[in-house]
């Protein structure tokens, strides 16, 4: 059943987020409002960078197994895994409100309202996974470190370096 729906999920963002790039670069307009496409590329340069520092860091921290960066056997919970506990989810959520923004196309907003809620629900089983894989210590990290909440992330990670520098 968890395939099966993963495979269904798989085939939605893949239409979403591919079909909102495509009609983003089709019906871009340069001419269009300056504040509103500029808040647009700083959402999608964060996603960028939720989206790419999860490989550096798993493979940097996470004992990778074999040649996917996805084959962790040890719990990451430290560089981005500290702010957020699922950033390339994330990543996907904010590039499909960045495209939006930037191209203000009615076919970009209908494929991201479509891709954004699928990126969100995926984590739900991605949780039930990790659960099973790691267990206590996963649930631990669950209550440290918000699902996807990057600004919450933050806050509660710069509280917990200020609650363990004794100089602060």
């Amino acid at each position: 059943m968890r395939d099966k729906k993963m495979m269904i999920s798989g085939v939605l963002i893949t239409i979403g987020a591919v079909g909102q790039i495509g009609s983003a670069i089709a019906f871009h307009d340069p001419a269009s409002n300056e504040l509103r496409m500029n808040a647009g590329w700083f959402i999608l340069m964060l996603s960028g960078l939720f989206g790419w520092l999860p490989i550096y860091t798993f493979r940097r921290l996470g004992s990778v197994e074999g040649r996917g960066y996805m084959r962790t056997s040890a719990l990451v919970d430290r560089g981005i895994y500290g702010i957020v506990r699922h950033p390339q989810y994330l990543a996907g959520v904010l590039m499909a409100i960045a495209l939006p923004l930037i191209t203000w196309h009615w076919s970009v907003i209908v494929l991201g309202l479509i891709a954004a809620p699928i990126y969100y629900l995926n984590t739900y089983d991605e949780e039930e996974a990790c659960i099973n894989k790691f267990g206590d210590e996963y649930l631990d990290y669950v209550k440290r470190v918000p699902r996807m909440n990057f600004l919450s992330g933050l806050w509660r990670m710069i509280r917990r370096r200020t609650a363990d520098d004794p100089s602060a």
